[in-house]
């Protein structure tokens, strides 16, 4: 039961403790391009793998990836000749990601270790080499295709091969900007917020209380509320508060912090356990309540921001710059962004804007809307809409980014078989005889299957 519950978390992060436990079995080589080999388990855990994540498999499954895998170690052997440079840093940064997922989602170090029958250590080392493979990989590529541009004539030259009953239909699809500021609470409930804290504190430094029995009664977390406050955080992971990281890693293990500030609110953390630079943390947060007249501050101060937007005295983006309080759009210059990029359909937006957009007109600013942000935070602000489209079938004029990044690929595409098309031959190759028939097989190694 262990080990087939350690294939199951490895599978998600495509690879598997099976592909290494599979080696020590009887196997064989199917593969051989250069000096890099594929194994029979290597395809059947490849396989395996996908069929765990819910991707689609192909009938022909086997001749298909053996195909990939073949073309990887292509790309790897070349990389290596050519000495692309594949930072180790970023290698350790990549380990240390997956590795902290999978302690997150088994409760710990020493449970996830106790699962895998490995240290983590042990673990990373294991798949350090296939991690780096798949960057030189990666790398090789990108150097294949660097160089490809895409003119106007290609993308209408590739766009009138399209049958016109194949352009796929779209649903209306909008630009949408906004402008974010938080209500800030008044000092009176600010400083509420921070003595309720500093009570708790105080009670659980005497004993009377657990520190995760209050968290789940008072914090207003819901990401830990449950948990009794418990995180895992890494000191170098820039998802975290830099106020609330900081003020965790200055703690001992065992020590309650005093009362800190973060975006998010005010919080005591507990420093539960440290390794280096990871650390099991609780914390309790609570945010000072938001009044009426708070909200009427910002907005105001939106009100403000609006009329210098209509009467074209400061741009869009630099009014986000400048004003808004939502991280996230900041780097986006304010826009939302969903599936398509930098478009949005309506069933992406939130309920609360929806009704908005129908009074707005593209190029428009709206009033200040109240809404519910990040972590549920209350929240003002203006909406821009920048561009808005029917529903309609697919053309040049309304969709020409789309086509052109699909020729671009396609182009790319082209360039690649090229690449292996001219560098395969220089390669020592081998293919097992059972795969020989493989039309894929055939196709991309025409000289090297015996006929």
């Amino acid at each position: 039961m262990r080990k087939l519950t350690v294939l199951l978390i490895f599978s998600m992060a495509s690879f598997s403790l099976h592909a290494q436990t599979a080696k020590l079995l009887a196997d064989k080589i199917v593969a051989i391009v250069g000096d890099k080999i594929v194994l029979k388990s290597d395809l059947v855990n490849y396989i395996d793998d996908l069929k765990r994540q819910g991707n689609e498999v192909p009938p022909n499954a086997e001749c298909v990836l053996l195909e990939k895998m073949m073309q990887d170690k292509a790309l790897i052997l070349q990389a290596e000749k050519d000495s692309l440079p594949v930072s180790e840093e970023d290698i350790e940064a990549e380990l240390d990601q997956r590795v902290r997922y999978f302690i997150m989602q088994y409760g710990g170090k020493e449970a996830f270790e106790q699962i895998a029958g490995r240290t983590i250590y042990q673990v990373k080392e294991d798949f350090r080499k296939s991690i780096k493979e798949g960057r030189l990989a990666k790398a090789m590529r990108d150097k294949i295709i660097e160089n490809a541009k895409i003119t106007p004539n290609e993308v209408r030259d590739y766009f009138q091969k399209i049958p016109k009953d194949s352009l796929p239909f779209y649903e209306t699809e909008l630009v949408i900007g906004q402008i974010v500021v938080n209500p800030k609470a008044g000092r009176e409930l600010e400083k509420f917020a921070q003595d309720e804290l500093a009570d708790y504190r105080k009670q659980i430094e005497a004993g009377q209380k657990a520190f995760e029995t209050m968290a789940r009664l008072y914090s207003e977390d819901p990401g830990s509320k449950q948990g009794g406050g418990r995180y895992e955080i890494n000191k170098n992971e820039k998802t975290w508060d830099p106020d609330f990281k900081n003020a965790a890693f200055r703690l001992k293990e065992g020590q309650i912090s005093p009362v800190i500030k973060s975006k998010f609110g005010y919080h005591i953390i507990q420093m539960v356990s440290r390794n280096g630079d990871d650390a099991v943390i609780r914390h309790i947060l609570r945010v000072p309540q938001i009044l009426d007249e708070d909200i009427d501050v910002s907005k105001t101060k939106l009100d403000s921001v609006r009329s210098k937007l209509i009467a074209g005295t400061i741009s869009f983006g630099e009014a986000v710059d400048k004003f808004s309080e939502d991280q996230n759009s900041k780097f986006t210059a304010g826009i939302l962004t969903g599936q398509g990029g930098n478009y949005v359909t309506i069933d992406e937006l939130d309920k609360d804007l929806v009704p908005y957009l129908d009074k707005l007109k593209v190029g428009e600013f709206s009033q200040p809307m109240v809404f519910k942000g990040e972590q549920e935070k209350t929240a003002v602000r203006i909406v821009h809409l920048q561009s808005k489209t029917e529903p309609h079938r697919e053309n040049l004029r309304d969709d020409y980014d789309k086509i052109s990044q699909r020729a671009l690929s396609e182009k790319r595409e082209k360039l690649v078989e090229k690449w292996f098309a001219e560098k395969l031959p220089t390669f020592y190759v081998m293919i097992d005889k059972d795969f020989q028939q493989c039309e894929s097989i055939q196709k991309q190694f025409p000289q090297f299957v015996t006929k």
